[in-house]
């Protein structure tokens, strides 16, 4: 998130730990990937909080994230680029059966990592979380009250682990969805990452996840990654 944003008690020792937007610094002989997406995200994974994630990623190098964050994205790419790689970054412009042609490039924002606390989309139906909403449920079995007392202690308890209060629009890796309409994260898939389409863009309102078994993130099969774009 931007540093800004970062709770005050961690803001003097935060650290830059990626960006979004810009342009990619890509290693010798590897171009930008076909079809040519934005570049939205770019994380330094040695500067990420160590035994934090939920899920592995690499010790250390650059994970660039390329994909369409306004309409929902044909091809999108995540590619690993090694620690000490020599790198170039690359020119948005590009020549295409003699036409010229040029990718969007979005602005480019400094990132800090913070760790939380993330909810499973399913949690509500556990059954004493259940006997609490339904208790005194009234003819409809809703009880609004029991509600909005678990909205409030859910968001307490979040808030609490971000170390205060936690901002709309953020970029975040692994943990549980907080998904617009049906969780991908579902069965063998979890959660890679979830990026706010304003937290690149504040004109674009998009919420954009993407998700993979354990086994194809930790072996870097990124190309086995799922794209998810919620309206």
């Amino acid at each position: 998130m931007p540093h800004e944003q970062v709770p005050a008690a961690l803001r003097e020792d935060a650290r830059p730990a990626g960006r979004t937007g810009g342009l990619p610094a890509l290693p010798d002989g590897v171009d930008w990937p076909e079809p040519r997406e934005p570049l939205v995200l770019s994380v330094d994974c040695a500067a990420l909080p160590q035994d934090v994630l939920d899920i592995e990623l690499p010790a250390d190098g650059h994970l660039l994230l390329f994909t369409e964050i306004e309409y929902p994205p044909e091809s999108s790419v995540v590619l690993h680029v090694r620690a000490g790689a020599r790198t170039t970054e690359r020119s948005a412009t590009y020549e295409f059966n003699g036409e010229a042609g040029q990718v969007r490039v979005y602005e480019p924002r400094t990132l800090y990592p913070v760790p939380g606390l993330t909810l499973d989309s399913d949690g509500e139906v556990g059954p004493r979380t259940r006997a609490f909403l339904d208790d005194d449920g009234g003819e409809d079995g809703a009880n609004d009250g029991a509600e909005d007392a678990l909205d409030s202690f859910e968001e307490a308890v979040l808030d609490m682990a971000f170390g205060g209060q936690r901002p709309g629009v953020c970029v975040q890796l692994g943990g549980f969805s907080d998904s617009w309409d049906m969780a991908p994260d579902v069965g063998e898939l979890v959660l890679f990452a979830q990026l706010a389409g304003q937290a690149i863009d504040y004109n674009v309102f998009t919420m954009n996840l993407i998700v993979g078994t354990r086994g194809d993130i930790a072996a870097r099969r990124f190309a086995g990654l799922q794209y998810d774009q919620q309206c």
